[in-house]
């Protein structure tokens, strides 16, 4: 158990650069307050005394502002930055050195027994107000974006974001820990081809002008379609994807 916490308040210092002591961290993380209270919960738990353990992660949670069913599964080195509330389901399996911020919600989509809450696999970061649901997977070392919301597995490594969530296209790896698993050397796909789209509709716009302009040479009234085409404002998709 004492070692368990060491190895928690090492890992508060190691992705918290707003931690300065060991007494801060005990006495102030709601995030290692609120694990530490999870393993006592968890080992009533798995003896059988079901009431007890929930009765003591209800505690936990009115303390800390963390609920954490007394059945997850935790690794080791998990670490809740902030902390407020973060749900974390019945059937919920985290591995090592597992991160998540504020407002995650590791849930479920079915009320049916058995398996319903999500697996995180080593490494993963979770940014704050994320919510995965299911009973998916997320590979090791994935990043999972603020406020996404994950309902599909998610492969090593990689990093979700969005609504519904989906893959990021890297432009560069970057090794070490990502605060709020998203940077902004990421791009998103459906961004780059909307932008794909609007280069393409510029170059369309200009090869109209030349028609327009050899149609004025030739002697023919383009002065509608000029009037029709200065009505559209050509930032105004930039500025929506912007």
């Amino acid at each position: 158990m004492f070692k368990s916490i060491r190895e928690d308040i090492r890992s508060v210092f190691d992705r918290d650069p707003a931690a300065r002591n060991t007494f801060e961290v005990l006495t102030c993380y709601p995030g290692l307050h609120a694990r530490i209270l999870h393993r006592m919960s968890n080992k009533i738990w798995r003896a059988n005394l079901k009431w007890l353990a929930r009765f003591l992660s209800h505690i936990a949670r009115w303390f800390t502002g963390i609920e954490i069913h007394p059945g997850a599964t935790i690794g080791r080195r998990f670490f809740i930055d902030h902390g407020m509330g973060v749900v974390i389901g019945e059937t919920a399996e985290i591995g090592d050195d597992v991160t998540i911020y504020h407002g995650v919600t590791l849930g479920g989509t079915s009320w049916k027994e058995g398996k319903r809450h999500p697996t995180l696999g080593n490494g993963v970061v979770v940014g704050a107000g994320a919510k995965i649901l299911g009973p998916i997977h997320i590979g090791d070392n994935a990043k999972i974006g603020s406020n996404a919301v994950v309902v599909k597995d998610v492969p090593a490594g990689a990093t979700a974001a969005g609504i519904p969530a989906r893959i990021l296209d890297d432009a560069k790896k970057t090794a070490g820990f990502n605060p709020y698993a998203v940077g902004n050397d990421q791009n998103d796909p459906v961004s780059k081809a909307i932008h794909g789209l609007l280069g393409h509709s510029q170059v369309v716009d200009q090869r109209i002008e030349l028609i327009l302009k050899q149609l004025e040479k030739m002697g023919v009234s383009v002065e509608e379609e000029r009037a029709t085409a200065d009505k559209f404002d050509p930032n105004y998709l930039n500025k929506i994807v912007d």
